[in-house]
């Protein structure tokens, strides 16, 4: 099976939306990548650092699904990072109550042996000199370096933002990040300019609007967000799409546009199943078949002939 990389943050949320709230549950953005990952064909190897609050039972729900945690250091001494939040009725806009950094505060990652000779490393957002880091420690370059962000990091760390931008092929912003970023209003001239940068590929993610992808070479796609019937969390959303999207390339082994077409509507798909309950619950226990019937929709929403 493929390998993919993810640095990311391990980290317990408690959210709460319209349709319910939750205790601490498991959350921070690799959980959602790691799950999302393993139903395209790709063995996802974590890297991140939990507190001693983060028990057997939470590793056991990653463990499951056949994801390798070697990379996670557990911080006796501290507790888990944890952020609390709080949805509107339109479920776009949030509140975020507390974030409590703990452990993650001083996370300083290590890329055990054992993850080397990755096919696809994946970024989550965190510090961009983390991210930087983790790519250092890589002896062989993955066929695809994928980071997220987010203007938090354009507002504190631009310098050393950009400076890991020229070192990754992909970065997934949102459309507000994506302006910000280059300066333009118009989301094609933001993507000329972002991909001026070094990159091979960007992603631009617009919510419950789709994704636009947009390739160095001027290709551009466009992937709708499937329609459901209901949202009830959307925390993860993006960090699913990311899975999803770089699980598909780490099974295939080609980075070329089509592929990476594919990979869109694959990190679609596992968004739209990640908004269907709270947290990590959906992405636990699928089946291929739901993926299947999945990806049929997608395929049935966006074929027509003129």
């Amino acid at each position: 099976m493929s390998k993919l990389v993810i640095g990311g943050s391990l980290a317990f949320d408690a959210i709460e939306t319209p349709f319910g709230k939750t205790d601490k549950i498991i959350g921070g953005a690799t959980p959602y990548i790691a799950l999302s990952a393993g139903y395209f064909g790709a063995k996802s190897h974590i890297i991140s650092v939990v507190g001693s609050d983060f028990t057997d039972s939470y590793f056991e729900i990653l463990h499951k699904r056949g994801i390798d945690t070697t990379g996670v250091k557990v911080d006796k001494d501290n507790k888990t990072m944890f952020w609390a939040g709080v949805y509107n009725k339109d479920m776009n806009q949030r509140t975020t109550l507390t974030t409590e950094l703990n452990c993650f505060e001083k996370f300083s990652p290590v890329v055990p042996e054992s993850y080397q000779e990755a096919d696809v490393l994946m970024l989550g957002n965190i510090t961009p000199k983390i991210q930087q880091s983790i790519i250092n420690q890589m002896k062989k370059r993955p066929k695809l370096i994928v980071m997220d962000t987010m203007n938090f990091w354009m507002d504190t760390a631009l310098n050393d933002l950009e400076d890991t931008i020229k070192m990754v092929d992909v970065l997934t912003i949102n459309d507000e990040e994506a302006r910000q970023l280059s300066g333009e209003f118009i989301l094609l001239k933001a993507a000329k300019k972002i991909l001026a940068k070094g990159l091979k590929y960007l992603i631009i993610k617009k919510g419950d609007n789709g994704a636009l992808l947009f390739s160095n070479d001027g290709g551009v796609f466009f992937a709708p967000a499937l329609i459901l019937d209901s949202v009830v969390d959307p925390t993860g959303a993006g960090d699913s799409f990311a899975g999803g999207f770089s699980g598909y390339i780490a099974s295939k082994g080609k980075t070329d546009f089509e592929t990476v077409k594919a990979a869109v509507v694959a990190g679609s798909v596992a968004g739209s199943f990640c908004c269907e309950k709270f947290g990590t619950e959906n992405l636990q226990n699928l089946t291929e078949k739901d993926i299947k019937e999945r990806v049929k929709r997608f395929e049935e929403m966006t074929k027509f002939s003129f």
